[in-house]
């Protein structure tokens, strides 16, 4: 934990990310931008970290980013902003740990962005997301052209992308961009449930198959080849060796990240 905008707890392997600055309903300041990017590097770490969620403080996940500070005819100001939340986007979708992102209420606008990039998305029947960066003059950012295709497929991401529009818990389910949509209030909860479930597998496997997921092969011959690849490679390590000894034993494996 700390007195800053980004509060930290661990559930067992599992650290609970929660952006807290409830009063702004979770705006992504450049403070909280600077903790968050500091938070995903530690996590990445941290041999007893397995697994991440990402939630908001308060009713809301992220209302996106502060307007009231974004510059205005600042180059270097707008790049200094835009650069650390690029960072934070790299981590959540490139770096080795899964992520599931707890949502309730908004998500908008880079708010949006933070779901789009997570692995996983618990969501709250009422929350709601969109790409309103129009509507402040401004293109989407947060590497939303690159994630929301990939979630939702083109047709509609180019659709929501251009109308900049509104949309309900319902909706983002039935689109791709939520994984499970749950009672208003029980999305934090669930998602710990399943960020549990991924912390339970060998943080190496987990690791590879995050890595060939953020840069997927565009022939089934270069998917061929990267899972032979990456399996050799599992073959010879130690958690292998307990995960085969685990199922041949009838036992829960224990798994080291070896």
């Amino acid at each position: 934990m700390s007195d800053g905008p980004l509060h930290l707890h661990d559930d067992g392997a599992v650290r609970v990310l929660t952006l807290d600055v409830p009063e702004r309903r979770n705006a992504l300041t450049v403070p909280l931008r600077r903790e968050l990017r500091a938070a995903l590097e530690a996590a990445h770490l941290d041999d007893g970290c397995r697994a991440l969620v990402v939630t908001g403080a308060g009713k809301h996940f992220s209302s996106g980013g502060d307007v009231s500070s974004m510059p205005q005819g600042d180059r270097a100001d707008a790049r200094d902003r835009l650069h650390l939340i690029a960072d934070v986007i790299s981590l959540l979708v490139e770096g080795p740990l899964p992520v599931v992102a707890a949502v309730e209420g908004a998500a908008v606008g880079a708010g949006t962005s933070v779901v789009a990039a997570c692995d996983y998305v618990v969501a709250g029947r009422s929350s709601r997301y969109g790409a309103i960066f129009g509507r402040l003059g401004l293109v989407a950012d947060s590497g939303l052209f690159w994630t929301l295709p990939r979630k939702v497929g083109a047709g509609p991401a180019r659709r929501l992308l251009l109308r900049g529009r509104l949309f309900d818990g319902a909706e983002a389910e039935r689109l791709g961009l939520v994984d499970e949509l749950v009672d208003d209030g029980s999305a934090l909860d669930v998602a710990v449930e399943r960020a549990q479930e991924m912390a339970a597998a060998a943080p190496l496997a987990l690791a590879a198959t995050k890595r060939i997921l953020a840069n997927p092969p565009t022939s089934l011959a270069e998917a061929l080849h990267v899972e032979e690849t990456t399996q050799v490679g599992m073959f010879e390590t130690e958690d292998f060796a307990e995960g085969r000894a685990a199922f041949l034993e009838k036992r829960t494996a224990q798994f080291r990240g070896r």
